[in-house]
């Protein structure tokens, strides 16, 4: 089974990759862009017997950075 595992940065903590996006989209003569966060996706493959509370300690003690990251996970 595949499960899709979606990790972002908490409101307030900056994010200079987002920045840097958010810039070269408007050099780009994007308009109407207010704001980029850049996040990312990690896709694991596991096994029907993995629970969704191991999937959350995996995420809590390796997958995210709880101090700085929020993260939700789905399986597909």
């Amino acid at each position: 089974m595949k499960v899709r595992v979606h990790v972002s940065l908490k409101p307030g903590v900056l994010d200079p990759q987002g920045r840097a996006v958010h810039h070269a989209l408007e050099g780009l003569g994007f308009a109407g862009v207010s704001d980029v966060r850049i996040g990312r996706l990690i896709e694991l493959e596991v096994d029907d017997s993995v629970t969704d509370e191991q999937i959350d300690q995996m995420c809590r003690q390796l997958l995210a950075n709880m101090v700085i990251e929020n993260y939700r996970f789905e399986r597909a």
